[in-house]
């Protein structure tokens, strides 16, 4: 069994801190290969794997500015799809563009949606239709539009996340600085409790941060530490007495949340999107509907037992269950066990 698993290109696989997508096809990778899956890696050449690594792209053009991404994306995706007949199962973690390759080869494709960046790319989907198979990262992501072979919850290692029974008091915000992620709300929320804030994550919308963030920057209440790498990460979240998650959109998933109660912390997120299928309401933290909520939440968040905080993880989002849902997903295309 030969699995072809498509990255994107915008950062490197795995991640050196941001980059969600790249996270969760290494995850993919390297646990297909613990089961003994021969699985070859098309990602940037600066990325690590114990499968095969197939580069054409020398790194993240996120990571290089001398990169034209359409280019490197178009080389990327062909590469791939030039070899697609030494492989059994093309999974793609790259958006709507491999699709549109799918037409030149027999080999099947699995698609993981880790999300639609908006309405408009939702035509490319519909007309590959039945041809790809479509996994939806969560319930609430999906289009009545497509039809989908399963919904996968993303999956942690959990070895990368210890577990803080004794946190600090501060708040962390960490996520990308977007309108959609709720940062401003994060603050509002962080100094009506009159407790300190940590933001943490790249800055995506310079403008926004601009506005709505940097002003209120003292390097004491209301502190920005850039995007961090997971040792970094995992202090962080575990030291948090709570992670806001105040969005503003239907979060496809969130990673963020499942690596917060992973290492103990609760989670105030506003109740839209996929935050149900994550958060135990009252047990693994608060699920809100504006910001007054969410202050209360905060104020409650020691009834939280930070255990079963990390005990649902456990239970329902590591890497481990991950991979054998997306076997079961391989085994039913193909008709046959692949272990």
């Amino acid at each position: 069994m030969r699995i072809a698993m498509l990255s994107s290109i915008a950062w490197r696989t795995p991640p050196r801190h941001y980059g969600p997508w790249e996270n969760v096809a290494s995850l993919l990778t390297e646990g297909l290969v613990s089961c003994g899956v021969d699985v070859t890696l098309f990602a940037t050449a600066d990325s690590q794997t114990s499968g095969t690594l197939h580069a054409i792209c020398p790194t993240g053009y996120e990571e290089d500015s001398s990169l034209i991404p359409k280019v490197w994306e178009c080389l990327h995706i062909s590469e791939l799809f030039d070899h697609a007949g030494e492989f059994d199962i093309i999974h793609n973690n790259f958006d709507f563009l491999p699709l549109t390759y799918t037409g030149l080869t027999t080999t099947p494709v699995v698609t993981t949606i880790h999300g639609f960046s908006s309405p408009g790319i939702l035509p490319v989907y519909k007309k590959y239709n039945n041809k790809v198979f479509y996994v939806s990262i969560s319930d609430a992501d999906r289009s009545p539009d497509l039809d989908y072979i399963k919904t996968i919850h993303h999956g942690l290692d959990i070895q990368q996340f210890d577990f803080q029974p004794d946190p600090d008091d501060y708040l962390l915000f960490f996520g990308r600085i977007h309108h959609d992620k709720g940062a401003r709300q994060a603050i509002e929320i962080a100094r009506a409790c009159k407790k300190k804030l940590i933001l943490a994550g790249i800055i995506q919308d310079r403008a926004y941060y601009d506005q709505y963030v940097a002003p209120h920057l003292d390097n004491g209440q209301v502190v920005y530490v850039g995007s961090v790498g997971p040792v970094e990460r995992n202090r962080m979240l575990g030291n948090a007495c709570a992670l806001l998650h105040p969005i503003q959109f239907d979060e496809p998933f969130g990673l963020s949340v499942i690596e917060s109660m992973a290492c103990g912390t609760p989670v105030v997120a506003f109740d839209r999107g996929s935050m149900p299928e994550l958060i135990e309401n009252g047990k693994s933290g608060f699920l809100v509907e504006n910001l007054d909520q969410a202050i209360e939440a905060v104020a409650r968040i020691n009834e939280i037992d930070r255990a079963y905080c990390r005990r649902h993880v456990e239970r329902h989002f590591t890497a481990g269950r991950m991979i054998k849902e997306y076997i079961q997903v391989y085994e039913t295309i193909l008709g046959s066990e692949i272990l």
